[in-house]
């Protein structure tokens, strides 16, 4: 490889991130490097079989633009992972993708090498399902057996799908890992009904030590596919192997869903995603940034926080939006760009009320301690402040009964809730109590923000 090589690869790179902004990566840098340029095809060599089979499924048009581009000559890129050989009979590349086991004609999702738990920004909304999911991935099969996290669209749900896969491919590399769609797998049932492939179908399905289905609620109405996926969980589940699912909704919320079904999906743990804080959102912001290989200064991040309080997919887009403003316009990327490119977005609400805000108003209107509120204590004095805490963080944030308990003091979901009705019915029958609640509730509305 001579001098010529190497300057092309530094030219693809600079054109990478000129005229595809929005898919460059900073691992480009470090975890891809130039092997050869041999017989019309330019081979880069990844450092891991995840960051390979990323490149050659979503950035192969963009890399061979690069390359004729910069080089001015007819070459396409192929993409290797760190023990591949270089092909020899058939130096154009092909499809290769690393399944762990699952064959590789069948549909696996893409992992993306972003989607790592590092790379997961935890906040109020998301901190149990995070904790779970490290917990899966450090002892699968049997920590929680299966694991079913659900919210909307854009929470991290997907991340943490990969990031569980990444984390177990990292520690395990002879695991078996089944990465999919619910669309692929009732398309695949389809076909092999149909094939007569019954026995094939299912023989790649149960032999997984790790089965993980993203969008698991589009089995509402499907009675044949149901029934199949029922025999294909109890079939992982007795041999303690790992089943990993998400959804829009909780298992009780799908439609349509079978009780034998929905009872199997709340055997392990079940955990939700709520949006991110504002907090949250830079943090995510900054990451999001860093991983493209940008500075994103902290008053940016701020003021886009402040006007996206959607969903992480909208956050990704925003960055994407100031990377390519910012490439177009030849202007770093600083607050007057970012004013410029979310000028006609109206700001976001005002943040979402977070429990310690609740707790601090309460103890300071009822002039008791936080650690008296937290312990064990029943006197009267302590124990409405508590519940009138868990009634205003039942009302004013989107925690779980059982999230709200765990927060103040590790009770369980049972005494939330007889919390929660004590507080409902003593305010509608007492106007001066309902004035006090008014008056706590105005309080954790005005607070100003952090």
């Amino acid at each position: 490889m001579d001098d010529h090589d190497r300057n092309t690869w530094s030219g693809m790179l600079d054109y990478l991130r000129t005229h595809h902004p929005g898919m460059c990566r900073a691992w480009f840098h470090d975890d891809l490097s130039l092997e050869c340029i041999e017989a019309g095809v330019m081979y880069l060599r990844a450092d891991s079989n995840v960051h390979r089979d990323y490149l050659h499924n979503k950035c192969v048009d963009p890399f061979n633009d690069a390359v004729r581009t910069v080089s001015g000559r007819l070459l396409s890129v192929g993409f290797l992972g760190p023990l591949d050989p270089i092909p020899r009979e058939n130096p154009r590349p092909a499809a290769s993708a690393d399944t762990n086991g699952a064959p590789s004609e069948h549909d696996t999702l893409v992992i993306n090498p972003d989607s790592a738990f590092e790379n997961f920004i935890v906040g109020p909304g998301n901190r149990l399902a995070h904790a779970a999911a490290v917990a899966v991935a450090a002892n699968p099969g049997r920590a929680y057996n299966p694991f079913f996290v659900h919210g909307d669209v854009g929470l991290g749900k997907t991340h943490l799908l990969q990031a569980i896969c990444l984390r177990l491919r990292e520690q395990k590399p002879d695991i078996k890992i089944y990465y999919t769609s619910c669309e692929s797998f009732m398309t695949q049932f389809m076909d092999a009904v149909q094939d007569g492939h019954m026995s094939r179908f299912r023989h790649r399905f149960r032999e997984m030590d790790v089965l993980v289905i993203d969008d698991i609620h589009f089995l509402a109405k499907r009675d044949r596919t149901q029934e199949e996926f029922f025999h294909t969980f109890n079939t992982l589940y007795q041999s303690n192997r790992q089943i990993v699912l998400s959804s829009d909704a909780p298992p009780e919320d799908i439609p349509d869903l079978e009780d034998r079904l929905v009872s199997r999906f709340k055997w392990g743990l079940v955990t939700s995603l709520a949006k991110p804080s504002y907090e949250t959102r830079v943090a995510i912001l900054q990451t999001k940034a860093r991983l493209r290989g940008l500075t994103l200064p902290d008053d940016v991040a701020c003021y886009v926080a402040g006007k996206i309080d959607t969903n992480i997919r909208e956050l990704e887009g925003a960055i994407v939006k100031l990377q390519v403003l910012s490439t177009v316009e030849e202007h770093p990327i600083d607050l007057g760009l970012t004013q410029q490119a979310f000028d006609d977005v109206p700001s976001a609400p005002p943040r979402e009320v977070q429990i310690q805000s609740i707790i601090d108003v309460v103890t300071d209107f009822f002039g008791v301690k936080v650690t008296e509120l937290l312990s064990k204590r029943r006197y009267r004095s302590i124990a409405l402040p508590r519940q009138i805490c868990m009634y205003l963080a039942r009302n004013h944030t989107r925690y779980s009964l059982e999230e709200i308990g765990l927060k103040l003091g590790g009770r369980d979901h049972t005494t939330v809730l007889y919390a929660v009705r004590t507080i409902e019915a003593r305010r509608e029958d007492d106007p001066d109590f309902a004035r006090q609640l008014e008056s706590l509730e105005h309080d954790l509305v005005e607070e100003p923000r952090a």
